[in-house]
């Protein structure tokens, strides 16, 4: 056995399905190991994606997804995959080759210091030096990325060390890391003070973030609310923590969100964020929202909470486990006066839309597209006007919403999708994304093509860069710079070179039949829909 077959043996004692990413030679003795393995291999087209295909998975499983690229440019390329996984705390692993080891420093072909240029954005990053090494490399590496605050783990393997025989195999059945030892539950004081403040409350909210989907807590989170009546917001990585339709659900707050669910935390007297990290597009000004208010802040990664803003109880560990505390305390509350004046603002608050008629309204035409969806769909939206759109019209039932956001990395809805329908093959995956975005992965529609990968795609096309030219509308007063997309391929023809089925929308005259016609089979699809240049999403 080499080192190679070493690295198959411990993703499959790991479980791992599938396999992300485009080789070299630095990354050969892996992929030819891999022949002889179960484990699925897909080609993407970029490495970037290979990154993106496999966050796509792992927010599907709840398990760290597998990359795979070899040295110099194909690791370089990864970089922005990694960096929007670790933004969003998505659990990966990212398997880089790297010239042989004697080699290491010397700039020859195809060598880069990819753990030093990733070292900002990783949880954690290995260079492998000695063989014996990989069982224990991959044990650790697979229990960092997935416990506490979730995120990728790099390693890099030279390719003598791939090459290298090695002596015994045995994968380790723990792990003992000493100065890594992640909170999980919550310190039973602090669980107490929260449960005081509560039964103190009159006007209490729960500020949902990405972290309580990461911990599978969505459940947890809404008995507690259901049990007593507290109203629950989120933010654009919460979104999905309660179906959007659920009476205690308010709205994703931020610069981009509800008015009303901005309002509701503002006006709160106690407001407990949870998975959340106070960033600026959720919390413009975090400062504001300790004044007159009881601040909680849970979260696992103890480097968050404070941050941002001081709470007045911190609290930290993982989002079930003080669910799961918080719902064995008992407490006497009412908040109905509360909830009916969150309710109002729902009511009376809601934007008024002025859509042009000779278009597609995108607001209304993900609110019909959602009413079409199957109850689990999984919504994958890009990044841009379409993301915003689709924050604030898409309709969550029991499925899932994904998008990038502390990053913001356009291109990531096509590859993102493609992981989650590998890992969800029976559910539906739709990509939303802009005509701008979707040029950034529209390679893939290869990928897509030669691993039969029935993602469905969805361009709001409005031949800008909306989102810029939306800015610059506000800011420059319609001053434009670089924002215009002409040249953009005809998407008929180019779904025609790929093989896959395309419409295309003009207006909302026919919406309804497009859609049925769009959902009606389990087939990869491409729906083009005209936008007014000029619309906006404030």
């Amino acid at each position: 056995m080499i080192g190679a077959d070493a690295i198959i043996k411990c993703l499959e004692a790991e479980g791992v399905e599938t396999v992300f990413g485009y080789p070299g030679v630095a990354i050969c003795p892996f992929y030819n190991s891999i022949l002889d393995s179960n484990i699925r291999t897909i080609l993407i087209r970029t490495e970037q994606n290979a990154a993106h295909a496999a966050s796509g998975m792992a927010r599907i499983t709840g398990r760290p997804g597998v990359c795979a690229v070899t040295s110099g440019p194909g690791a370089t390329n990864v970089i922005t995959g990694i960096a929007t996984a670790f933004a969003d705390s998505i659990p990966l692993i990212c398997i880089t080759g790297q010239v042989n080891s004697e080699l290491l420093g010397s700039d020859v072909f195809q060598e880069a210091d990819i753990t030093g240029a990733v070292e900002s954005f990783v949880k954690y990053s290995y260079l492998i030096k000695n063989v014996n090494d990989i069982p224990r490399v991959f044990k650790e590496a697979f229990h960092i990325a997935n416990t506490g605050r979730k995120g990728p783990v790099l390693i890099d393997i030279p390719i003598d060390i791939q090459n290298a025989p090695i002596s015994k195999f045995k994968y380790p059945e723990e792990v003992v890391l000493r100065t890594y030892k992640p909170t999980v539950k919550g310190h039973a004081v602090q669980i107490k003070k929260v449960i005081k403040e509560l039964e103190r409350a009159k006007r209490p909210i729960i500020c949902a973030g990405g972290g309580v989907l990461l911990s599978d807590a969505q459940g947890e989170l809404k008995s507690f609310s259901e049990k007593h009546q507290i109203p629950v917001v989120s933010t654009m990585m919460g979104i999905g923590v309660m179906p959007t339709k659920h009476p205690l659900y308010f709205g994703m707050v931020g610069n981009n969100g509800k008015a009303y669910a901005n309002r509701a935390m503002n006006e709160s007297d106690l407001l407990i964020m949870v998975g959340a990290r106070v960033a600026d597009r959720a919390v413009s000004q975090p400062d504001l929202i300790t004044q007159g208010k009881v601040l909680v802040h849970i979260d696992v990664d103890p480097a968050e909470i404070g941050k941002n803003a001081g709470p007045a109880i911190p609290l930290v560990g993982d989002a079930k486990h003080i669910f799961e505390d918080f719902s064995k305390e008992d407490f006497t509350c009412d908040y109905s006066q509360w909830l009916a004046a969150l309710r109002e603002y729902r009511e009376t608050m809601v934007k008024k839309r002025t859509p042009n008629p000779a278009y597609v309204d995108p607001a209304a035409f993900i609110t019909r597209l959602s009413e079409k969806l199957e109850e689990n769909a999984v919504y994958v939206a890009d990044v841009g006007q379409n993301q915003i759109w689709s924050c604030g019209y898409h309709i969550v039932k029991k499925g899932n919403f994904f998008t990038s956001g502390g990053m913001g990395t356009m291109g990531y809805s096509i590859p993102a999708a493609m992981g989650a329908k590998l890992a969800a093959p029976d559910r539906q995956v739709i990509a939303v994304c802009g005509d701008g975005s979707f040029q950034m992965s529209m390679m893939e529609l290869a990928t897509m093509r030669q691993h039969d990968i029935p993602v469905k795609i969805i361009v709001l096309k409005n031949n800008y860069l909306g989102m810029v030219r939306e800015y610059q509308h506000y800011t420059y007063k319609d001053h434009y710079s670089v924002v215009d997309l002409s040249g953009s391929p005809d998407l008929e023809k180019l779904s025609s070179a790929y093989g896959i089925p395309f419409l295309r929308l003009a207006n909302m005259e026919h919406v309804d039949k497009t859609l049925d016609l769009f959902l009606e089979k389990n087939e990869s699809m491409l729906l083009e829909c005209l936008i007014d240049p000029m619309d906006l999403v404030k």
